[in-house]
């Protein structure tokens, strides 16, 4: 039984990670949040220690290693920001660490988190867990079978409705989230860099706080994307649920069906990083240069590459 740490406990994406903890057999020693609406814990890890200041926590971590207690995997859910900080202070500790999406938001952190895994002797593990995704496994496969040079027009539209609390919150700052097609987007870039190859172009025709559209060239395709926040984006078919969202890739004249399953990775994630399989920090890399120049690059004008619904934001 491995000892975790979860940094982040009262965010969105924090029960699949204690579900994951729970799942695989281990246990939950301490959580950290600057947020106390954490009752969820209970469902899991009901005796687990909590704590609302990182100092505090911190001074936990330490005191309990001293103990011969030390932590195995510290997992981090924080704000995307908070990402590297959080990462170098398990590192230091030679505690593993499990990371969210995405690992960082600049390129050159992951530079500096390597030199940390070589001086400290831990290792991060990220969660991508598209990757896992059969129908995104089914994909790679068929991509590979293809004839040699044959390239793919592929659609990817992503549009997961949100209130007015999220402009509001970290998420609505580039700074602290990457912006829309960082937070919302960048498993769906690694997702395509993973099953398409090598990226050779990459332009943007669209981006505001809510809203991304542009076009990448991979190795094997092209691709036109389109991603928002925005409820007035939505088509009439999207799927009620929690919230409003609307999920669709095509390949050619083929919609890929992956709804299905897409909550449930994160266990088989952890599997396979207790396992000594995991996501290293390398293979975030294409992903996150990729939504890193999204944020900073000029827009230029869409033409012949545009995806359809970019007609809605540019009226």
């Amino acid at each position: 039984m491995k000892k975790f740490a979860l940094i982040g406990a009262a965010g969105y994406i924090a029960p699949r990670h204690l579900r994951a903890i729970k799942e695989t057999g281990n246990d939950l020693v301490v959580a950290m949040d600057i947020n106390d609406s954490v009752g969820i814990m209970d469902s899991h890890f009901p005796n687990a220690e909590f704590f609302t200041e990182f100092e505090d926590f911190s001074a936990f971590v330490e005191d309990q290693a001293l103990k011969g207690n030390k932590l195995d995997y510290i997992a981090i859910c924080s704000p995307n920001y908070l990402h590297a900080p959080h990462m170098k202070y398990a590192l230091k500790n030679g505690i593993d660490v499990i990371c969210e999406k995405p690992l960082v938001l600049e390129s050159s952190d992951m530079d500096v988190i390597i030199k940390y895994e070589e001086k400290y002797g831990a290792k991060v593990n990220s969660i991508l867990q598209l990757r896992l995704h059969p129908s995104i496994i089914a994909l790679k496969e068929k991509v590979a079978a293809a004839p040699v040079g044959h390239v793919f027009d592929v659609e990817l539209t992503y549009m997961t409705s949100r209130g007015k609390w999220y402009m509001k919150s970290w998420k609505g700052f580039d700074h602290k989230s990457g912006g829309v097609a960082t937070n919302i987007g960048v498993h769906f870039y690694d997702m395509l860099h993973f099953v398409f190859g090598k990226l050779k172009h990459n332009e943007v025709h669209y981006r505001d706080e809510k809203a991304a559209s542009g076009f990448l060239q991979y190795e094997r395709a092209r691709v036109r994307w389109f991603l928002s926040i925005d409820a007035n984006h939505l088509p009439d078919n999207a799927i009620q649920g929690e919230k409003l969202t609307y999920r669709s890739i095509t390949i050619g004249n083929e919609e890929l069906e992956f709804s299905d399953g897409f909550t449930d990775l994160h266990t088989q994630s952890y599997q396979n990083i207790l396992a000594g399989n995991g996501f290293g920090v390398d293979e975030n890399r294409v992903a996150i240069e990729t939504v890193e120049q999204i944020r900073i690059m000029p827009l230029v004008d869409a033409g012949d590459k545009a995806h359809p619904l970019l007609s809605k934001v540019l009226r």
